[in-house]
């Protein structure tokens, strides 16, 4: 939360203080729907803060279990924008994000009822509710390229579009099954099948260690 509220206080701060124009942007595009304010630092840099959000669902199997997936893009950026052609399109930006992207997992029975967990089969009655969270690094840095200036003189609206990565690092990974109606020895095997489960399923989702974004929004220089 540190993070987050040190973003929106850098934005709010630079933009009051700053004795020139100011441009905002509406994006989308893989982090979601978002703004961002644009404020001038020299004449070839530009300091860009902003939001982006976006829910969706999706099914993944992993190993032999099916999940369905309720995921939560959510991040707040800390951009540096720097036009090498002073005037021109193209920038290089760096930059910092609070990364409050996380992904709520259920895994699914199969059509006979069972779940194959770590290669042994188990009724879902057994089981229970099968439940996981995945979340990331809070502070992911960022690296991009971009073109289209929101503070240009040409025009007071612009297009831009981001084309760069973050890194959220390893992910964080629970797994754990609620309900248990089985004995107690059935029920201590399950949790250690499901720990088995844990740890595949957190090697799966080493893909999403370095995030990809493509962006395009509409700029309006005010």
């Amino acid at each position: 939360m540190f993070i987050k509220h040190t973003v929106l206080a850098a934005a709010l701060l630079v933009a009051g203080t700053a004795n020139a124009e100011v441009g905002a942007t509406a994006d989308l595009g893989t982090t979601g729907a978002g703004f961002h304010l644009v404020v001038p630092l020299t004449t070839s840099l530009n300091g860009r803060f902003g939001a982006n959000y976006f829910r969706h669902s999706f099914s993944r199997t992993t190993d032999n279990v099916d999940y369905e997936f309720k995921g939560k893009l959510q991040t707040f950026d800390a951009l540096l924008d720097w036009y090498p052609q002073e005037g021109g399109s193209f920038r290089l930006t760096g930059g910092v994000i609070y990364n409050g992207n996380k992904f709520d997992a259920r895994g699914k029975p199969t059509g006979t009822g069972t779940f194959t967990l770590n290669g042994n089969i188990y009724s879902a009655t057994d089981v229970g509710v099968l439940d996981g969270r995945i979340d990331f690094r809070k502070a992911a840095p960022y690296l991009g390229i971009g073109w289209g200036n929101a503070l240009a003189q040409s025009s007071r609206w612009h297009v831009n579009t981001d084309l760069g990565v973050f890194y959220q690092g390893s992910p964080n990974v629970e797994l754990a099954n609620v309900g248990c109606a089985a004995s107690a020895v059935v029920c201590n095997q399950i949790a250690q099948d499901v720990a088995a489960e844990r740890k595949r399923l957190r090697d799966d989702s080493e893909s999403f260690k370095v995030y990809p974004v493509l962006r395009v929004g509409i700029g309006y220089r005010f």
